[in-house]
């Protein structure tokens, strides 16, 4: 293959280089394109065939159903690593030794608490105040209580914002639930994991002892792992353009939990709860709601089915669907809810219509099933969303920063009125 792409434009050749990554994606460079051809762009909405940087942080091959960290397989991290393990990877590009590891959690727990002038702002807001409006803003004010800039040249100032945010974050995501609920804004225990801690913090009630389920453990250690990073979508792009500014690590990350709050976006989880609550209301009838979704002069969408990016089986949804058994196992729910969800599962990968356009259960419908179980109301799915995304989003971040990526301004073609003169009041 040659490693140039000639374009031609009004009769005139322009050669541009091409990038090839370690996966042998091809790229096309076009930082010349305006210079060398007196001001033409490319249009591309959506960004769906434009790489906005080169990143060795995920892999994701949609057609062949692949997602790695680090190069490290996701149905491999997800059996064996835990989610620290994993965070430490995508942020710092190798997987621990047991020593990191400890010291990692370590200074992680150590900044775990949060100024109690924080929790003045979370009683502010009215018990109505949707969690990711909640989650965004505290997370944004986290900048007024930790004002210094973080100097990215300093390994060691990049390292203490990492674990600030770790530690500070599960107490933010808790609170957000414990304010929607009416319960007492707590913290966690030091000796507990990280992932353990995040289940006490959100479920521990006042008049009893908090007892730890394993299952329900795993369950979110895995969902966590599944979550932590996705490539260039719509929620990492704002957080990695919002950065490109030279704005700091929090309002990165606050500005990426508002992207995440989308219904297109990490609200489809959400969205899968909400069409089975209308099925259920409708009576239940699973085959019927089949039959409107492969009707195509019918608008209803069957949500968590499918995805844009895989053209196959989404990878995630094969690991967890075998902890969305296990936990709904274990807790002996019984919910018609649920029961409509595992119906509609079930139908979808026997009928020849979804599995020919592989139209499979996605992530986004076994967590969405997971979470339910676990009794955390629906307006926090996406906020159990952005708390597996932080790791990935700080990756992000951090790699966008250390390269030292220009600021994000992208072009456009303009489509407005050309030059007309200006009109008194009286003559409009």
């Amino acid at each position: 293959m040659s490693n140039k792409a000639t374009l031609e434009i009004n009769g005139e050749k322009h050669e541009f280089p091409l990038i090839v990554g370690s996966e042998n994606e091809v790229g096309i460079d076009i930082k010349a394109l305006r210079a060398v051809t007196n001001g033409v762009t490319t249009i591309d909405p959506g960004y769906k065939n434009t790489a906005s940087c080169e990143s060795a942080i995920t892999f994701l091959d949609g057609e062949e159903g692949i997602l790695r960290y680090r190069g490290y397989a996701i149905e491999e991290l997800a059996e064996k690593a835990g989610f620290l393990e994993v965070a430490y990877l995508l942020i710092f590009g190798e997987l621990p030794n047991q020593s990191q590891l400890d010291k990692f959690h370590k200074d992680i727990k150590d900044e775990s608490r949060v100024d109690e002038d924080l929790k003045k702002i979370v009683e502010a807001f009215p018990k109505s105040a949707h969690p990711m409006g909640v989650l965004a803003s505290l997370t944004s004010a986290l900048t007024a209580f930790n004002p210094s800039s973080v100097n990215v040249d300093s390994e060691e100032d990049m390292y203490k914002a990492i674990v600030k945010i770790l530690g500070k974050f599960p107490v933010l995501v808790a609170w957000t639930l414990r304010k929607k609920q009416g319960l007492p804004l707590n913290y966690g225990n030091k000796n507990l994991g990280y992932v353990e801690n995040i289940l006490k913090m959100m479920f521990e009630t006042p008049n009893e002892d908090y007892q730890q389920n394993d299952i329900l453990v795993n369950a979110l250690d895995k969902l966590l792992i599944l979550h932590a990073d996705h490539e260039q979508n719509c929620s990492t792009s704002t957080v990695r353009i919002v950065g490109s500014s030279h704005a700091g690590l929090f309002a990165s990350l606050s500005s990426g939990i508002s992207a995440l709050w989308g219904p297109l976006h990490g609200g489809a989880n959400q969205a899968v709860l909400e069409m089975l609550e209308a099925i259920k209301e409708d009576g239940g009838d699973t085959k019927k709601f089949m039959a409107k979704a492969k009707d195509k002069n019918d608008p209803f969408r069957l949500m968590g089915f499918g995805h844009r990016v895989y053209k196959n089986f989404d990878p995630r949804a094969k690991i967890i669907k075998v902890a969305a058994d296990e936990v709904l196992g274990d807790l002996g729910v019984e919910d018609p809810v649920l029961d409509i969800a595992k119906g509609l599962a079930s139908e979808a990968l026997s009928d020849p219509y979804f599995v020919d356009r592989k139209l499979y259960p996605n992530v986004d419908f076994y967590s969405g099933i997971i979470y339910r179980g676990m009794g955390i109301p629906v307006e926090m799915f996406t906020v159990m969303f952005a708390l597996g995304r932080l790791p990935g989003w700080i990756a992000q971040w951090r790699e966008m920063r250390l390269k030292k990526e220009p600021i994000g301004r992208p072009r456009q073609i303009y489509t407005g009125e050309t030059h007309r003169p200006f009109k008194s009041i009286s003559e409009r």
